[in-house]
């Protein structure tokens, strides 16, 4: 696998010391009465200190948002398509810059980081084409009165994004929410404010959009309780645990608000007995150990037929055991840093408690604090945290399966249902299986792991509440829909 370093200063043209210094972009950019201080989590090295957004922050901002959304919503399409592309231009122009921080704060690979810019300049240029798309529909009506079906904005959206792909994860709601004349606050995670939210903010004061469109509001539970609860905000769209998804659908939907959810996951690679294991191989690593598993679709459960399952195992931990681990903003490394040490000490206890259980562990398994080392566990049983478990670190439990009947049992015998992969050289064995799973997407002869701004992306079960982000699906997302009648003479009612 080829890796690289990623070397630069931590500011340049789009990021400064100044932008940075206690700072939040709610009404231009304002400092707040407390601080949130960002450190890279391989080194703990102090990178800077933003602004903590406060309930009265996120309050303040939520009217400012609600006042500017009327004159964005009738904005014309292609003036909104032309703030969107230009604030893609402003982060591909400073990519650099912007992967610096990826690398360093969010302790990605420069691979990761590279393709992270990308993808968020992608899901900016996707949502411009939003701005073109029908906005109604004509209904039939027997008497004779014209009668439409009109989408509109639902108004101010607030969006709580993830640490771990803090620009696709934010982006992939921002971006179609103002494409589609809604305002936005986002709250990004307290882990990666500036790649996952000022950087934006800068992005698009560049591009010169119009003040109190889109705010980016740093911080932890409070700033996300008060979005839930603020009175203009009308929809939440939150991405993130299970554990918190099932509280802010408590909160918001509490408060009558429209909620999405993209949530955890667990997902099965399933390889059948057909596969070429090497590529199989191949792909279950890049599932499971790329960003240190820390990825809501990475694969959590390798299901392989049993007459290949020794060869497919002995492949696995062979890359597992090849892919060098560290710091990515120095070394030249295939996985970088746990998130936390709390983190850290979950992953070990799940493998430890998997061992102790009687599964044979073929690859890793010890931290080195940062770090957790790719690991293969095999003849994992369905009681042990490790196949129920949403891991997030760099763990394959690998079971076996007799036939496609008990694999598809074993897949979707989980409260998740996000990602999953059939692994095959048969394209109809491969849709057979997968046509049975019991997930909001699945990939044939390829990882659980893919993403494509123009499809549809969501979960089910607690892996989501049904939504779907991508291309046109986000227009039912982002809008409501009105009825309205035009009657071809006044009507008068024997009243």
């Amino acid at each position: 696998m080829e890796v690289a370093t990623q070397s630069g200063a931590r500011t340049g043209t789009l990021i400064t010391e100044e932008v940075l210094d206690g700072k939040i972009f709610s009404g231009g950019w304002r400092e707040t009465g407390d601080r949130l201080d960002v450190h890279n989590p391989a080194t703990d090295e102090h990178l800077a200190s933003v602004g903590n957004s406060a309930r009265d922050d996120v309050l303040k901002a939520s009217k400012l948002a609600a006042e500017a959304q009327v004159g964005w919503a009738a904005t014309p399409g292609p003036e909104r398509a032309k703030l969107l592309h230009a604030a893609a231009d402003a982060l591909e122009s400073a990519h650099e810059e912007i992967e610096w921080w990826l690398i360093n704060e969010g302790g990605g690979v420069p691979q990761k980081a590279a393709f992270e810019v990308g993808e968020a300049a992608k899901e900016l240029r996707a949502a411009a084409a939003l701005t073109s798309m029908p906005v109604g529909e004509v209904l039939p009506n027997e008497q004779g009165r014209i009668s439409m079906a009109k989408r509109l904005p639902v108004g101010v959206v607030g969006v709580i994004a993830p640490w771990n792909f803090p620009m696709i994860l934010a982006m992939r709601s921002v971006a179609p929410a103002l494409a589609l004349g809604n305002s936005v606050l986002l709250k990004c995670d307290p882990h990666t404010p500036v790649c996952g939210g000022l950087v934006f903010a800068r992005a698009f004061e560049e591009a010169g959009w119009p003040e109190d469109v889109f705010q980016v509001l740093p911080g932890g539970v409070e700033p996300g309780e008060a979005i839930c609860e603020a009175p203009e905000v009308r929809m939440v769209s939150f991405t993130g645990s299970t554990r918190a998804g099932r509280a802010v659908g408590a909160l918001a939907g509490g408060n009558l608000k429209r909620v999405a959810l993209e949530l955890g996951g667990k997902s099965s690679f399933i390889v059948l007995d057909d596969a070429d294991l090497e590529k199989a191989a191949s792909c279950g690593s890049f599932g499971t150990f790329f960003h240190q598993g820390q990825i809501c679709m990475a694969s959590g459960r390798h299901l392989v037929h049993e007459s290949v399952a020794d060869t497919y195992i002995s492949k696995l931990a062979e890359h597992a055991s090849h892919l060098p681990v560290g710091n990515p903003a120095t070394e030249e490394v295939a996985l970088g840093p746990i998130i936390n040490r709390r983190q850290i000490d979950r992953v070990q206890e799940i493998v430890d408690d998997a061992v102790g259980a009687g599964a044979d562990l073929k690859a890793g398994g010890k931290s080195d604090p940062p770090y957790f080392p790719p690991t293969v566990l095999a003849n994992v049983t369905r009681d042990m945290r490790a196949w129920n478990e949403e891991i997030f670190g760099p763990v394959a439990p690998v079971m076996t399966f007799s036939d496609e009947d008990e694999a598809v049992a074993i897949a979707n015998d989980t409260e998740y249902g996000l990602s999953g992969a059939v692994y095959t050289s048969s394209h109809e064995r491969g849709r057979e299986v997968a046509d049975r799973l019991d997930t909001g997407l699945v990939h044939i002869m390829d990882s659980t792991v893919y993403d494509d701004p123009v499809a549809p992306f969501g979960g089910r079960g607690a892996s989501g509440n049904g939504g779907r982000f991508g291309g046109h699906f986000s227009v039912e997302e982002f809008t409501e829909v009105r009825w309205i009648t035009e009657q071809p003479e006044p009507a008068s009612y024997p009243f």
